[in-house]
């Protein structure tokens, strides 16, 4: 299949920063391809492969573990014991695959005023993991954080707006950046089939809700984007220590509709697969306005907080019904 996923290497904007003559031809190209595609891969990402690696294992040890064990992070539906609602656990048969929700490392008990919003919980993953494979899941969210603070830089540079709305949208801990383990067990039937083409699917065809999505996905692939001038599906590529990234409904509002939320689907696969997307989301109160990039049109949409607008994306998922 054709190959319409641009692969764009960024290594000279992770050396030499956003205003070098090198720096500005990578910002060009990652504008271009949320302009015409919202997906492109990244490689030069600075992201080393041994962590990578680690990573990966941490999330298969976690999918390994006997259901008991799970179960003692899993969200309420699923551990009456537990409090967490957002985060945690959720079995395979809620849509077809298993799922771990990790939020921002940095949160403890002890942030009660953090705490006490929408879908911000602590998750204490040491019931469950070893010091090591938590230290693991803390460095990969840091690493993975700054590759996205980096991205979204330079989509604000391209705008010539302030990049102070960086900071102001990415505060830790009060974001609500997710990381997520995705295990697709080896499956029976697909979870639904395209209403459009036909196809079977292993995962629904959605759009993601927040600023951008990075995406590890393993060698078996699976992972298809609707091309959005003929409608046709192609296959995302992959490449070694590659990561994909794809635009969200939170960058569309905030561009006014300028960068789109591309529709993308798993097709199914009887094969064992994981991928690991990290859901880069700004601070609950960071309010989606797109004069903030000096975009000066009235408003496509209604303008509110993070939170709200999360709250309302989230009820097309199943995996959120819960």
């Amino acid at each position: 299949m054709k190959n319409i996923i641009p692969k764009i290497d960024i290594s000279d904007l992770v050396i030499y920063g956003l205003n070098s003559s090198k720096s500005k031809r990578v910002i060009k190209k990652i504008r271009k391809a949320c302009l015409e595609v919202g997906f492109f891969t990244i490689v030069g990402h600075g992201i080393s492969t041994k962590l990578i690696n680690s990573t990966l294992i941490t999330s298969k040890k976690f999918f390994n573990l006997p259901m008991y064990k799970k179960l003692k992070v899993a969200s309420q539906k699923w551990n009456k014991k537990n409090s967490n609602i957002y985060r945690g656990y959720f079995p395979s048969f809620v849509n077809g695959k298993e799922g771990l929700d990790i939020g921002d490392p940095m949160l403890d008990n002890s942030m009660t005023k953090i705490l006490s919003k929408d879908k911000l919980e602590y998750l204490n993953l040491k019931k469950v993991l070893n010091g090591k494979s938590t230290l693991t899941i803390k460095k990969y969210f840091d690493c993975l954080f700054v590759l996205g603070e980096l991205l979204f830089k330079s989509i604000v540079k391209g705008f010539e707006a302030d990049l102070k709305i960086v900071n102001k949208a990415f505060l830790r801990p009060k974001t609500l950046t997710t990381l997520r383990f995705n295990y697709y067990p080896k499956q029976d039937k697909p979870i639904e089939i395209s209403a459009q083409d036909g196809e079977k699917l292993g995962c629904e065809t959605h759009v993601d809700s927040g600023i951008m999505t990075i995406l590890y996905q393993d060698k078996k692939g699976g992972l298809q984007v609707q091309n959005r001038d003929n409608l046709k599906w192609y296959n995302v590529p992959y490449y070694k220590n590659c990561f994909v990234v794809n635009t969200g409904l939170a960058l569309q509002r905030l561009t006014n509709g300028k960068f789109k939320a591309t529709e993308h689907r798993v097709i199914f696969n009887c094969a064992k697969r994981i991928s690991i997307p990290f859901f880069f989301e700004p601070n609950y109160d960071f309010i989606l306005n797109p004069e903030l990039l000096k975009i000066k049109k009235k408003p496509l949409y209604k303008i509110s907080n993070y939170e709200i607008f999360l709250a309302q994306s989230l009820k097309k998922f199943i995996e959120y019904k819960r």
